[in-house]
């Protein structure tokens, strides 16, 4: 066997600011995984994450330090032990599913074990601003079937009372980015079931939603930030009624699609999220959204350009990526 990994960084510059509870950005910062064999390319790009105390530099280090591996032909299965779940081990292996894709002729969502890939509705996400601010980003994607708002300090019910006044059709999801007490979220949630929001996701601090096992939350809650491979399961079932699949926290789409096969056991809605990032990251998570109850996957949406080939998308629509893209 003859394979080469090639790895680097892209910075790829937003359309506008991305605000959430802890901070904003202005830039994606992903990597990009590309291994070669027998003519064939396949490609893998995850996003480091400063608050799983990841760095480009460091998650590229763990790369490196897989070269002889891969070169020597490492599989996916080989992967998941040599490296913990996150950007770098994601980026790897998507990169080998894409790769067996291209050599084998079957296309990675069958597998997968999926008897088709469907195009999904994708949220859209409206970042943390003013009631005001937020209202006028809202306004003219009312008619979008879905608007994740961010939340997470003061004024959030104004926040969802004014888009939900200029999107009185669709359907909300609230992001608290772990920034909410467990008493702002007993008084908020009420309201926010009032307004008819379908989904907080991930209002307190991962670590400290020991709170929520108990409580009779009016809203679904969803959990992100606490919930990252299968290990987290069994705690997130105590306490969230839905869990967000990200292939950057799992680790890849093997560990993502094990996630699933579990959550849906333990009785568990799914979002399939993302970073931001561009199509070649949301490709192998359309895998993920099939038959999930929400799609989070807007991540090329919220970029100035994305790359060439992309995903199609048709509004909130996106349809399943060429092979040229990935799978």
């Amino acid at each position: 066997m003859s394979r080469s990994l090639a790895v680097r960084d892209e910075r790829w510059p937003l359309a506008g600011a991305f605000v959430i509870a802890r901070g904003a950005k202005t830039e994606a910062h992903v990597i990009v995984v590309e291994l070669s064999e027998a003519g064939a390319i396949g490609r893998g790009e995850a996003v480091p994450y400063a608050r799983y105390g990841e760095s480009v530099e460091g998650e590229l280090a763990k790369i490196e330090a897989l070269r002889p591996a891969l070169e020597a032909g490492l599989t996916r299965q080989a992967l998941q032990d040599l490296i913990p779940a996150g950007a770098a081990r994601n980026a790897v292996d998507c990169a080998l599913w894409d790769l067996e894709a291209k050599l084998s002729g079957v296309p990675a969502w069958r597998a997968a074990g999926r008897a088709r890939l469907d195009p999904v509705k994708t949220c859209y996400t409206i970042s943390l601003d003013t009631p005001q601010a937020m209202a006028e980003a809202a306004r003219p994607l009312a008619r979008r079937p879905f608007l994740k708002l961010k939340i997470g300090g003061p004024g959030d019910l104004d926040r969802v009372a004014a888009v939900r006044a200029v999107a009185p059709k669709t359907r909300l999801i609230v992001d608290g980015n772990e920034g909410l007490s467990f008493d702002d979220l007993v008084r908020l949630a009420p309201e926010f079931a009032r307004l008819d929001v379908k989904m907080i996701e991930q209002p307190l601090k991962a670590g400290e939603d020991a709170a929520l096992e108990g409580w009779a939350s009016p809203v679904t809650l969803c959990a992100d930030e606490s919930l990252h491979t299968r290990q987290e399961l069994a705690a997130c079932a105590r306490r969230y009624g839905a869990i967000n699949v990200k292939l950057d926290k799992a680790g890849g789409l093997t560990e993502a699609l094990a996630v699933v096969d579990e959550a849906r056991r333990l009785g568990l809605e799914l979002m399939a999220g993302c970073m931001v990032a561009t199509s070649l990251a949301m490709a192998p998570a359309m895998i993920v959204a099939q038959g999930a109850e929400v799609a989070d996957l807007d991540g090329p949406l919220l970029l100035a350009r994305d790359r060439e080939p992309g995903l199609v998308f048709d509004g909130s629509l996106i349809f399943p990526p060429p092979p040229e893209l990935w799978g």
